[in-house]
């Protein structure tokens, strides 16, 4: 596509539609109901900490831009290709297949309490809105925008409304009588961290939309960080609704806290609403994750990461193959119930630390790359040199540490999370030998990280490996397509 159509004001409606979802909005009521009001203290350090990552992410995509993969490619230039794949696969693909298809399942849940009387499962609409996605999604990142834009757009709206509202008792509701702070003690506030990060995790998702902004140096960073800034004032006005005009208790107990919110607030409009916003948030959040995974899936197969038919594209230039990979995965698992099944959040949690961890190496790359190329050109760079994303690596591990209030939860996810290290890990270890055939940890030159974009860069790399060597050559032939890969 020549044209760069996606405005600032579409990379913030992707950034808060993948992070605001129906997910979330449970996360936000359970951590309410657990310390009150003060849970918005909580909401503001996992705010800032996820800030300072995306920060560093934004620098990474302003010393490499236009990269399709992103965080893969970021990575792989920083801390090679062992590592890369563990993060972005554990912390991205497994991660986000999972959690579209539990948004999808709320999705087909909401429609089918709604349509109690139709002799249609739950799955059945899922597997509708899968597929119209799908559709949409086919017909290039313009038609994505211009739907995204309109659900994320009514999402944001409805919430900060009924938030509002909520906030300044001004719904037709009957406001409870209830102390607004349950507990205020550091522990207690802290350590909430983890469930917190689940309220801004995935602004990141942005970034392949570089190659469409209409002023990528300016958007997609400042995208991102407003997109955090919004979600955390929206969902602040929504803690201090839930304390006039939900019950603690029952805030805590409800399997759909927000429509019992609604219901509170507006009666039976309010419950319909709420139940509106849901199918928004599911919408939002299913249509990006499909969208940008797709596209990350394609650029890990570009530099060597993923088998080469990722990188296939239709004749509108999207990468269908991820898409029908994705539509495919939220339909199994809607479809045999996986995604309904009660261990579903223990598993969002074991996810979440894997996420946290590709966040602690995104700040790390950082830095490694301030002391390798110090002097490089940057359109945008972290300031206060090395603090702020030592902060991020520490906060990011802070919230690992809190991801459950239960030392019994806590040591199992940990035990999950080691396992599910080391399976990626032997994965990870017998692709890059067998397959990829470069060291384990020794880092790609960026210039051959941005020129594995190219098509022409498939071409030289293969008549190098039946030459011998696949790395470092440089060759006549590469340097007339512009494919050197010195630093």
């Amino acid at each position: 596509m020549n044209e760069k159509k996606i405005s600032l004001a579409s990379v913030i409606a992707t950034g808060v539609g993948l992070v605001v979802a129906s997910t979330c909005l449970l996360s936000l009521a359970i951590g309410s109901s657990a310390i009150g009001t003060t849970f918005i203290i909580t909401m503001v350090v996992a705010c800032v900490v996820n800030i300072l990552t995306l920060m560093s992410i934004a620098e990474l995509n302003a010393l490499m831009p236009n990269l399709t993969g992103g965080l893969a490619q970021f990575s792989l230039a920083c801390v090679g290709p062992f590592i890369t794949i563990i993060c972005m696969v554990g912390g991205y693909a497994l991660c986000n297949s999972l959690a579209g298809s539990v948004e999808g399942a709320m999705f087909g849940n909401t429609f089918a309490s709604i349509f109690a009387g139709l002799p249609i499962p739950a799955w059945g609409y899922t597997v509708a809105l899968v597929l119209i996605l799908m559709c949409t999604n086919m017909n290039g990142v313009d038609v994505f925008i211009k739907v995204q834009d309109f659900v994320a757009f009514g999402l944001i709206l409805s919430l900060v409304v009924m938030g509002v509202m909520g906030a300044l008792g001004i719904g037709t509701g009957e406001i409870v009588e209830q102390p607004a702070v349950l507990a205020s003690d550091f522990s207690s506030v802290t350590g909430l961290c983890g469930l917190a990060f689940f309220l801004f995790v995935g602004g990141e998702y942005v970034i392949p939309l570089t190659k469409d902004c209409k002023n990528p140096k300016r958007d997609i960073p400042l995208g991102m960080i407003l997109s955090m800034i919004i979600i955390l004032v929206m969902q602040a006005f929504l803690v201090f609704g839930f304390k006039n005009y939900a019950s603690w208790d029952e805030l805590g107990q409800s399997a759909t806290p927000h429509v019992l919110y609604g219901q509170m607030l507006l009666g039976p409009l309010g419950k319909y609403w709420m139940v509106v916003v849901t199918l928004l948030a599911s919408i939002s959040s299913v249509n990006t994750i499909m969208n940008s995974l797709a596209y990350i899936l394609m650029g890990m197969s570009k530099i060597g990461l993923l088998p080469a038919f990722f990188q296939k594209v239709n004749r509108k230039g999207a990468p269908f193959i991820g898409i029908m990979l994705e539509a495919v995965i939220f339909i199994a698992l809607n479809v045999t119930g996986l995604s309904t099944t009660d261990s579903i959040s223990y598993m969002i949690s074991v996810l979440a630390v894997l996420w946290l961890i590709s966040y602690i190496i995104s700040n790390l790359n950082v830095i490694l790359l301030r002391k390798r190329l110090p002097n490089a050109p940057r359109t945008f760079k972290v300031p206060f040199g090395y603090l702020l994303p030592i902060l991020g690596m520490i906060g990011s591990a802070y919230m690992i540490y809190n991801i459950d209030p239960d030392w019994g939860v806590k040591l199992s996810l940990y035990k999950v999370v080691g396992i599910t290290l080391i399976v990626l890990a032997v994965y990870s270890f017998i692709w890059v030998k067998l397959k990829v055939k470069r060291p384990l940890l020794a880092p790609y030159p960026i210039k051959e990280v941005m020129a594995m974009e190219s098509e022409l860069y498939a071409v030289y790399h293969n008549k190098n490996k039946n030459g011998g060597n696949n790395y470092g050559r440089g060759n006549e032939e590469g340097k007339s397509a512009g494919l050197t890969v010195s630093e």
